[in-house]
């Protein structure tokens, strides 16, 4: 007789005793019982199929008691307060490159204050938490490309002006071959720009040349706009409305440029000199 046919003469087990006592009294009915395994010698205790003890354990699926393996968490800078989009807590994966978080800190604050914001005012204007914004200004945040896009647009800015590091953050170098130039239609007067046209602005600083014997002529600015001049070399008549004025080398002069004026080189050589306009409202 076979192992498995040998366990079908045992009573059943009582469901009201543990495994131990159900065990125990199979091992006693075996003993008693005489019955003897092949070649007649008695069967010993560790003959006895391990896979049988268990039987009376009701059977649970394996899965059920091994615990599901916890998502993986996005890392954030701090919990989202109420009603906060989570997409404004995102930030790069750990492994990513750091170093440009302050830089990106830098930028942000700079150009945050110089347009006069609160972290308030561009939370609400950006969508991204104030919690999150004075995060990155400090460093402790790297933001993803997308919060990046919401506080440029925000600020209307270009991408670039938040995670540029050329020169530091707040200096901008512009080397004179890439200058911005423009020149009259004739060649005789020609303006340089001395600052970025990249970026939104109330006030330009441009060198302006004229040759001899020349004169330019502008239209009227926006009201509330102000051109400050400073002659370097030459002489030159200022022509501003029905008023005239002479300048000589270092002479200066502030106008409101609301109004029609001209710009006259009255001398046998060039003018070289150099103009700051600053508007009402922002340009650029």
């Amino acid at each position: 007789m076979s192992n498995d046919a040998a366990y079908s003469y045992l009573p059943p087990m009582d469901p009201h005793l543990g495994v131990g006592h159900s065990l125990a009294g199979m091992k006693s009915v075996r003993e008693n019982s005489g019955r003897k395994g092949r070649g007649g010698a008695p069967r010993r205790d560790e003959d006895e199929p391990a896979a049988k003890a268990p039987a009376a354990v009701p059977t649970q699926p394996v899965t059920s008691v091994v615990p599901p393996e916890p998502a993986e968490e996005a890392v954030a800078s701090g919990p989202p307060p109420e009603g906060e989009a989570a997409w404004a807590y995102e930030v790069a994966h750990p492994d990513a490159d750091q170093d440009l978080a302050p830089v990106v800190g830098k930028n942000l604050r700079r150009l945050r204050i110089q347009r006069g914001l609160s972290l308030e005012r561009l939370s609400k204007a950006s969508g991204v938490s104030r919690a999150m914004l004075g995060q990155i200004e400090l460093g402790q945040s790297a933001p993803t490309i997308n919060v990046l896009w919401k506080i440029a647009r925000a600020l209307d800015l270009p991408f670039s002006a938040l995670i540029s590091n050329s020169g530091g953050a707040g200096t901008r170098l512009m080397r004179a071959p890439q200058a911005k130039r423009l020149t009259s239609h004739d060649g005789r007067f020609t303006s340089r720009a001395l600052f970025p046209f990249d970026e939104p602005r109330r006030v330009e600083f441009y060198e302006l040349s004229l040759k001899a014997h020349s004169e330019e002529r502008a239209d009227a600015h926006p009201p509330g706009t102000m051109e400050n001049l400073i002659v370097t070399r030459g002489t030159l008549e200022m022509e501003i409305g029905a008023d005239h004025h002479l300048l000589t080398t270092g002479d200066a002069i502030l106008f409101e440029a609301d109004k029609p004026h001209v710009y006259r080189n009255v001398g046998a050589e060039d003018i070289t000199m150099y103009l700051v306009m600053s508007y009402a409202e922002e340009v650029g």
